[in-house]
């Protein structure tokens, strides 16, 4: 199985995280993993993102990865901050290329028959379907699934647990990224119980 694939079907949500101090870093890590949501993507909008992403390989289990790549150097800086995965708001082609040639499990951005379009030329057929919402919402991601029938897609960006179920019925939906499960100032116990409920949604694991 395609090592991207593989992350993607661990859970049926990867929550996405903004986290501003990192020494909160471990304890989110670990309230999501034991609540059953061991993908975790830690996006590069703060100044402690790298750190945190130090600090979440610390806890045995998770699997963590980089968000909110968008050029060749923080592709570099997330590397070598221990992410096991990257995942970009969009593709370009230096991006994508870097990435490959880093061998590193890639989730580019989409939202267009040409940004698949220009994934598929590079060899990629796993993609982020980003703003998922804004984009049209399932309409749309049906609407450009159907002419990429190889294509699996991760729909992210105003989702939620009431909506992600239907997400997650698209046979060509592997998972989705949630914001919803680690809000600002969360304490540990409501993390888990949100990550419970999230592992729970099913989807296309196996």
């Amino acid at each position: 199985m395609n090592p991207i694939e593989k992350i993607m079907r661990t859970a049926p949500v990867i929550p996405v995280l903004v986290i501003e101090d990192a020494g909160e870093a471990r304890e989110i890590a670990e309230a999501l993993v034991e609540g059953g949501l061991k993908v975790l993507e830690v996006t590069l909008r703060t100044a402690n993102a790298l750190d945190v992403i130090r600090r979440m390989n610390l806890v045995r289990g998770a699997i963590v990865g980089a968000g909110t790549v968008t050029n060749k150097d923080q592709l570099k800086e997330a590397l070598s901050a221990g992410a096991e995965f990257i995942v970009s708001p969009g593709l370009t082609e230096p991006l994508g290329q870097a990435a490959i040639k880093a061998g590193v499990p890639f989730l580019p951005g989409t939202a267009t028959a040409g940004d698949i379009m220009r994934g598929m030329d590079l060899g990629l057929e796993h993609f982020k379907f980003f703003p998922a919402m804004a984009a049209g919402g399932l309409p749309a991601l049906k609407a450009l699934a159907a002419p990429f029938f190889r294509a699996k897609f991760c729909p992210t960006g105003g989702i939620s647990a009431a909506t992600a179920p239907d997400w997650l019925a698209h046979p060509q939906v592997l998972c989705v990224g949630g914001s919803w499960i680690v809000k600002p100032g969360a304490r540990p116990e409501e993390i888990h119980a949100l990550a419970a409920e999230a592992a729970a949604l099913g989807g296309a694991q196996g």
